[in-house]
């Protein structure tokens, strides 16, 4: 499926390529490429046979951030935006960035060029892997803002406090190799769109409802009590092992030719 600003090709093998497709811009986010981004990720939620997604922006850069001309020279763009019904709820720059964590699927982003603003979609992925040439940056309060795009739920993970203060607080762009010491990245390579489909092909070689369980079950219980990571550990292996997946999965570690089956509901 193809729009102008967003392209979602799902391959045979169950591997989904979504990418930013307004290189023009540098992949500069206005509204609708927003509304893409959440159309595309609702579209991936509804499809079970997809086992992978890999996130990577067209042209020269993955994404230079908020298209602050287009979004700010008309208030009701911002207000489309920022909009929410309580204060807890996401709005529609925060669902662009956590709506990929929500995804029972494995999201591996590819980052090559200019990811300053379009950092925070990146940090929606499970797994960043950049250029070695790349750049990244947390870049709002440049512009006399605050980064509100949930990416600050990744960052304080990731992250000392002083350190995402500091970089958050200056807006300095970091190098790709900077950015992989301060956790910000999972690997720096020179082809990284080569590197998320070699990852992506090691995981689809695992059960899709494994993959799901330990998705949600880091995600949701990282830093939760032991008590509640014990109670999870012990319900999602029940499920899997309740499950057709987890015997096709012994078939394939014995040698044995098995087709995974779709991910149950996780």
């Amino acid at each position: 499926m193809t729009t102008n600003l967003v392209t979602l090709n799902i391959q045979d093998n169950g591997v989904a390529q979504v990418t930013l497709n307004r290189p023009d811009k540098l992949n500069a986010l206005n509204l609708d490429m927003f509304k893409a981004i959440n159309k595309t990720i609702s579209l991936i939620d509804n499809n079970k046979r997809i086992r992978v997604v890999i996130l990577s922006g067209a042209g020269e850069d993955f994404c230079s951030g908020l298209d602050i001309k287009s979004v700010m020279s008309r208030p009701i763009n911002a207000i489309k935006l920022l909009f929410k019904w309580l204060p807890g709820n996401r709005n529609l720059a925060q669902k662009v960035t956590n709506e990929w964590r929500k995804l029972n699927i494995p999201v591996i982003a590819a980052i090559h060029g200019r990811c300053w603003g379009g950092l925070q979609i990146a940090l929606g992925a499970d797994f960043r892997i950049a250029h070695q040439d790349a750049s990244l940056s947390i870049m709002e309060s440049k512009w006399g803002l605050i980064p509100d795009m949930a990416g600050n739920t990744q960052v304080r993970k990731l992250m000392p406090i002083d350190q995402a203060m500091k970089l958050t607080m200056t807006a300095e762009v970091l190098t790709a190799e900077q950015a992989l010491q301060y956790n910000l990245l999972t690997e720096v390579t020179d082809d990284p769109l080569d590197r998320a489909n070699q990852l992506a092909l090691s995981l689809i070689e695992k059960s899709p409802d494994v993959l799901a369980a330990i998705k949600k079950l880091f995600n949701d219980n990282w830093n939760g009590s032991e008590r509640a990571l014990f109670a999870k550990e012990s319900w999602y292996q029940v499920k899997i092992l309740a499950g057709k997946n987890q015997s096709i999965a012994t078939k394939k570690a014995l040698g044995k030719d098995a087709t995974y089956k779709n991910r149950g509901n996780w």
